[in-house]
């Protein structure tokens, strides 16, 4: 067994490395279902389960908590799964390989899943731990939350009775959120025409790679390298200057996460190989000038490769490279009404080459205001258009609007002061959660959202600090104790 099951809080842990065990990638939560009904049936707690593949298991108050209000813990099954291109790993077999590296929780090579694994197990924690006084609690577990968010749009009817949700998926210890950012995706579509090379040609891949990547609503802050960006400027700079020819282009994979890695096979005229390798190295130098503290580890590298049967069209290649430098990447917008919180960004998230001459490029627009959401969309939209492409939106999800006056809020902030000595920031996030949906079905619910410290998620650097998810677990305990004296 994994060494994290030996910390503490020791449940807490246990079930956290007994769901790292279980492959759950986003749309194939199978095993991660089977394991919840599992559970249940263990633990001899009643469950349901509805259409979408959502789980709610019930566990009843307490003689001493009967008259207590229910309270749901919500969390969702599915992780981002994302892995370095130099580490052997089957998310669909492989159980996730954790280890502890000086105070936090890291998994080899790979996304480590405490998002949101290490919600899934505190409110498996609860659910087993008979000893503790409680009221009557609703574990909602979600399919589906990171490409997509199918699991909330299509939560079945009275699945939960409960008056207040705490949802489980927050990053940061010591705050307490109260709202989220909506959010929609736009997907462009390019086709292109496969053309023998002319002349005399050599073909390189290059590779852009070493960028930390990150979450596209709590990392977007962060001035993060943009693989695809980092690439297609350089792309679009051998094309006016050395004439190259682009053969293929891959970047990025998830379209919730920074991209960290992108590549590029293209073909150039031999007499052309050396102008390109000196417009080359003066690209990486401009380019580890302007990315000296924020990537550090920025790594751009080119190799010969074997001749390709055909390069794309040329105007398709203009499009396609045009529209990836033109198009809006990163904060568009600053809150005007809470310091320090992003209101509106987009994601150039992925660049992949389909079967039938078809290049697909995914971003995602979020917000806080709606308005603004879709400004945004548009706007990705009219680029990729004006460059030759056929563009779709995802439906999108809401906006969770802040209720400072909340009494759920309240109980939380008295729960966090009496336990560390002192207040937490309440506060949102630009990040999407699935709590907007929730109100949506459920207008009545009162919500916070909170978690331990995760860092570098939806990247293989993704960790966990130990000693955040000590106070995580009394403070929701706290503040399950606390409800409704």
């Amino acid at each position: 067994m994994s060494d994290i099951s030996k910390l503490e809080p020791r449940n807490v842990w246990e079930h956290f490395h007994a769901v790292t065990q279980v492959p759950r990638p986003s749309k194939k939560e199978e095993r991660i279902i089977a394991f919840l009904e599992d559970f249940a049936r263990k633990h001899k707690l009643a469950y349901a389960k509805d259409d979408a593949g959502n789980i709610v298991i019930r566990r009843p108050a307490s003689e001493t908590m009967a008259s207590r209000p229910t309270v749901v813990l919500q969390s969702h099954m599915d992780m981002v799964c994302e892995k370095n291109a130099d580490v052997s790993f089957d998310f669909d077999k492989d159980p996730i390989q954790t280890y502890i590296d000086n105070g936090w929780v890291r998994a080899r090579g790979t996304t480590l899943g405490a998002d949101d694994g290490i919600g899934m197990a505190a409110a498996l924690a609860v659910l087993s731990d008979v000893s503790l006084e409680l009221p009557a609690v609703e574990a909602l577990f979600t399919v589906d939350e990171e490409t997509g968010l199918t699991g909330a749009f299509n939560l079945g009817k009275d699945m939960i009775t409960g008056k207040y949700l705490i949802n489980l998926d927050s990053e940061d210890e010591g705050e307490i959120f109260i709202g989220c950012a909506g959010g929609i995706d736009t997907v462009a579509t390019f086709k292109y025409k496969a053309e023998e090379p002319a002349g005399k040609q050599a073909f390189f891949e290059l590779r852009v790679s070493g960028l930390q990547g990150g979450h596209s609503g709590d990392d977007i802050d962060k001035n993060r390298g943009n693989s695809n960006k980092i690439l297609a400027a350089f792309l679009a700079k051998a094309a006016e200057i050395c004439a190259i020819r682009l053969v293929n282009f891959d970047g990025g994979n998830l379209r919730n996460a920074i991209p960290r890695e992108a590549s590029a096979v293209f073909a150039v005229p031999v007499d052309n190989v050396l102008q390109l390798f000196d417009l080359l190295d003066k690209y990486c130098e401009a380019m580890s000038r302007e990315y000296a503290h924020a990537e550090p580890k920025l790594d751009i590298s080119i190799s010969e490769v074997p001749a390709a049967a055909y390069v794309i069209d040329v105007a398709t290649q203009e499009g396609l490279l045009g529209a990836i430098n033109d198009v809006p990447n990163g904060i568009l917008a600053m809150s005007r009404t809470m310091e320090g919180l992003v209101q509106t960004s987009t994601n150039l998230a992925s660049v992949k080459f389909k079967d039938g001459m078809t290049i697909v490029v995914t971003t995602s627009q979020r917000s806080s205001v709606e308005e603004e959401r879709l400004e945004a969309a548009a706007s990705v939209q009219s680029v990729f258009e004006r460059a030759g492409a056929s563009v779709e939106h995802s439906d999108g999800y809401p906006g969770w609007e802040p209720d400072p006056e909340s009494g759920l809020l309240a109980v939380a902030v008295a729960a966090y002061e009496k336990l560390f000595g002192k207040k937490p920031h309440a506060r949102a996030i630009h990040a999407g959660l699935e709590c907007g949906l929730f109100l949506k079905k459920y207008p009545e619910l009162e919500m916070i959202s909170i978690g331990p410290t995760l860092r570098g998620v939806h990247s293989p650097d993704e960790r966990l600090e130990i000693a955040s998810v000590a106070k995580f677990w009394q403070l929701l305990i706290d503040i399950l104790q606390s409800i409704g004296q």
